[in-house]
């Protein structure tokens, strides 16, 4: 299995918030960003706007964020500290053996996540990123798929090689473009996109089964 380099989470902060006060400050300046992106767009997303929807003075803003472009990141961070939390946890239920539906759990978590972050759909759907951000989205992705490669070479009792590293970044690549298209905005996602997709991965993971089964064999 290679490596994956994990993404860096930290933001790029002028200072980290050390009181509870400061803290919710931050927490109500990425709330703000959010729900601009996701409702107004990345264009409407000023500085002079995060402070307004934050009900904080702008200089507050500045205080702990040198630009917009850090809010951004801030926020893209954020958003991709929750996607690998939820391999690792999916990771951690499938080797205590509660991971019956594999397709299943994971297409309705992910999409889970896909729909309470529309402010992150908004981000991804533009491409507002910078490149570090960018360089961290690939690592959170093939972090994902590294979490997905165990979880088939447990649940298929070995080693799977170069066969179960392609297949699960595959299904990675496939998941991650119907869900964001799917979740993108402006209107009531596609739900029955959704069940057609753990449709097709189905397949995909019963044929992979089997030739990963009768490798070992």
């Amino acid at each position: 299995m290679t490596e994956a380099t994990e993404p860096d989470s930290r933001p790029r902060l002028r200072r980290q918030p050390q009181q509870a006060r400061s803290r919710a400050r931050v927490e109500a300046i990425l709330g703000a960003a959010d729900r601009i992106l996701s409702q107004e767009g990345y264009e409407a997303l000023t500085m002079r706007r995060i402070a307004e929807g934050a009900g904080v003075p702008v200089g507050s803003i500045y205080q702990f964020y040198p630009d917009k472009g850090a809010v951004v990141d801030a926020l893209g961070r954020r958003y991709l500290e929750a996607f690998k939390a939820a391999i690792d946890e999916l990771v951690e239920r499938a080797v205590a053996g509660g991971l019956t539906d594999l397709v299943g759990t994971m297409v309705d978590v992910y999409s889970e996540l896909f729909r309470s972050q529309p402010g992150g759909m908004a981000l991804w759907a533009g491409r507002h990123l910078s490149s570090e951000l960018a360089r961290a989205d690939e690592a959170s992705n093939a972090l994902i798929a590294e979490g997905l490669q165990r979880i088939v070479e447990h649940l298929t009792g070995g080693p799977g090689g170069e066969r179960a590293r392609r297949a699960t970044r595959m299904v990675v690549w496939a998941a991650n473009a119907v869900l964001h298209e799917v979740f993108k905005g402006g209107g009531e996602p596609d739900l029955e996109t959704v069940d057609e997709l753990k449709r097709m991965l189905d397949g995909y993971w019963e044929d992979l089964r089997d030739r990963l089964t009768a490798a070992q064999g």
